[in-house]
């Protein structure tokens, strides 16, 4: 079994050369809380996760040797129900990258009125590198060793990235061993054939294209002619252009890991190949022109959704986003330097705790039909999904138009206020 461990003040020291995704977190909650008459005594314990723990995974490799890798959850606040979040196998992995992402998870839940708290784990382990069989051992080995801190009704992992419904369907089934019963809620994002919701897979990109439609509405622009750049073809970028351009707005960049196609005529992207359907090709797809994955991020476009990895919008290149709106599909795409100076060249971002808050969502979705032993239709989920994001956008929308000086601030206040509330109603433990 791992350890347990609360953060120290060592561990919380900035490194000036990044910016870590807990010190991005923890600036953000800063500013979002000057405007708001909360307890100081809650901001401050909102600042530190719950618990991190820590687990040595030994796993044998197909040729016999046993290689050993490190893996993390952080449990950040559960005031309003047991904590949730995602699973990552990626390389980069670190302790704080854990705790921040967890605490965007906290907001996420609060923003969309969902009765989960937020987590974050992941395995430093580079995914490309471990055979299928490899990669269940280590994924059972995960399951058992966070098996005592995580629970349908204590902590509810899902698939991030160098994960998938594969995974959380090992992850289930290790678990449900252990209990001696199938226990379905325990992850969410699985097979819908063993308790998994339709519609899961698709549900963050499908929240970035409504959260979109919604905001070129608010500024008074026609979808139809808007033009769309997309950072990131996995399922988050890949279903929200593909959406949008059902929707009618003009797509005419996307990309992945090899770097970027463009067409200032819009691309017909239901023939660019997703990630999943063909990894990294979509530099193999004819486009008029080919660019680099940071090109994008500058090309002149009504919205851009960066929708790949974190700390991707940096003090470096903000300065050269042309972008009419930005909207953050992936996870922490925006280090807080990049964030002032696109707020003081009047550029909007709309920030991913609300904008790919529908996996979390869909994730709810899950949840709830595992517990009722229920399946929904696709039809169900899309408008329930639908509902819950034009809800989360007004409320959202409301607290700007009020006074909040980016939607950033907007979405903290509203997620902060229930949090808060929460914690007032709860009180402290003597």
């Amino acid at each position: 079994m791992g350890t347990t461990t609360e953060p120290t003040a060592a561990e919380t020291e900035e490194d000036p050369s990044e910016e870590s995704a807990v010190e991005t977190a923890r600036k953000q909650l800063d500013v979002a809380v000057a405007r708001l008459d909360i307890d100081r005594n809650v901001v401050e314990r909102l600042r530190h996760p719950r618990a991190v723990h820590e687990v040595t995974l030994p796993v044998e490799r197909d040729d016999g040797t046993l290689e050993v890798f490190t893996g993390y959850r952080a449990q950040h606040d559960s005031v309003r129900g047991p904590y949730k979040g995602g699973l990552r196998y990626h390389p980069a992995v670190t302790r704080d990258e854990c705790v921040g992402l967890s605490m965007w998870m906290t907001w996420k839940c609060a923003v969309m009125d969902l009765p989960f708290g937020g987590a974050k784990g992941g395995v430093v382990v580079d995914p490309k590198s471990l055979s299928d069989e490899e990669t269940e051992r280590l994924t059972r080995r995960f399951a058992q060793e966070l098996r005592d801190v995580v629970g349908p009704h204590t902590d509810i992992p899902a698939p991030d990235m160098g994960t998938d419904a594969q995974t959380m369907s090992w992850f289930m089934d290790a678990y449900s061993m252990q209990e001696r019963e199938t226990v379905p809620g325990v992850v969410t994002g699985k097979p819908p054939v063993i308790g998994g919701s339709e519609g899961r897979d698709g549900a963050p990109g499908r929240s970035v294209a409504i959260v979109t439609r919604e905001a070129v509405d608010y500024y008074d622009r026609d979808l139809s002619d808007v033009t769309v750049a997309v950072q990131g073809f996995g399922s988050v970028g890949a279903n929200a252009a593909r959406l949008l351009d059902e929707w009618g707005a003009d797509v005419v960049s996307v990309s992945d890991v090899n770097g970027a196609i463009y067409d200032p005529d819009g691309l017909d992207v239901g023939d660019v190949p997703t990630h999943e359907e063909r990894p990294e090709a979509v530099m193999t797809y004819d486009a008029p022109e080919k660019l680099s994955n940071d090109a994008v991020l500058e090309l002149d476009v009504d919205v851009l959704i960066p929708a790949a990895v974190g700390n991707v919008l940096t003090a470096d290149n903000a300065e050269r986003v042309d972008a009419g709106i930005v909207v953050e599909g992936a996870n922490g795409p925006t280090t807080f330097a990049a964030d002032a100076i696109l707020e003081e060249r009047g550029i909007p971002v709309v920030p991913d705790i609300l904008a790919n808050a529908g996996g979390v969502t869909v994730s709810y979705f899950e949840w709830l039909q595992d517990i009722n032993r229920r399946a929904w239709s696709l039809e169900r989920v899309h408008e329930e999904l639908e509902s819950d994001m034009t809800a989360a956008w007004d409320a959202v929308r409301s607290d700007f138009e009020d006074g909040a000086a980016t939607w950033r601030e907007a979405a903290y206040a509203v997620a902060l206020r229930r949090v808060a509330a929460a914690h007032d109603a709860r009180g402290v433990w003597p």
